[in-house]
């Protein structure tokens, strides 16, 4: 969907000025946060296609004023509610009022390094070929879902090349709505800076992205 969060060319949001020795939690309660997060994502019953999209569903206003792990709280709240862990009224009031949806699986404290260090691997075996291969030219489709993609906008309808086969993956806009996995392969793909940007843009710049081979045609 075209969200606040794809802000790819947008003017107006000032500089991106990183922080000289930027701690990793700038709050105690970021940890808290992003500890909370990770144990609700084990319950099982979401993807983490579907969080990304609780995320990007937030109003503009809400997502833009906060910070990176309000962010994550809001939507978490959200994903609670949605699948029925806990109601309205009990994440109006922070109190249980009644029983909610079971967990498939809870993680407990001596589970975590193993299961950080195993990640959550989104690669997955597919029998067909790739369509394309490096160095053929493509062009990204024109589309602008209200759903989940990862193609950003600025590289919508963009004549590229592919730099690399990189395997297959799981689909994340299917796998956002509960439509399945349904891997597909993913391809490096590198564009000009004009082509992206236009006139004006740097000619010595390219931009490359990872696209899903259904985001891409023959140019």
């Amino acid at each position: 969907m075209n969200g606040p969060h794809d802000l790819g060319g947008q003017h107006g949001l000032g500089l991106v000025a990183p922080e000289r020795d930027e701690p990793i939690f700038h709050a105690e309660w970021e940890k808290r946060a992003l500890g909370i997060t990770l144990s609700c994502g084990a319950f099982g019953a979401w993807t983490i296609d579907e969080s990304r999209h609780a995320r990007e569903n937030l109003p503009p206003a809400t997502y833009l004023s906060a910070s990176y792990y309000e962010v994550w709280t809001r939507a978490l709240e959200r994903l609670l509610e949605r699948h029925g862990f806990v109601s309205e009224a009990e994440r109006a009031t922070g109190r249980m009022q009644e029983k909610g949806a079971e967990p498939k699986r809870v993680l407990t404290a001596e589970m975590v390094p193993a299961v950080l260090a195993r990640g959550g691997p989104c690669d997955r075996p597919l029998d067909a070929p790739a369509a394309f291969s490096v160095g053929e030219r493509v062009r990204t489709r024109n589309f602008n879902p209200e759903t989940h993609t990862r193609l950003p906008r600025y590289a919508r309808a963009k004549r590229g090349t592919i730099e690399a086969v990189q395997g297959t993956y799981v689909f994340p806009d299917d796998n956002a709505h509960g439509k399945g996995e349904n891997p597909q392969w993913v391809y490096t793909v590198v564009f000009d800076a004009l082509e992206i940007w236009g006139e004006g843009a740097d000619p010595s710049l390219t931009v490359s992205i990872d696209a899903w081979e259904s985001y891409l045609e023959r140019a």
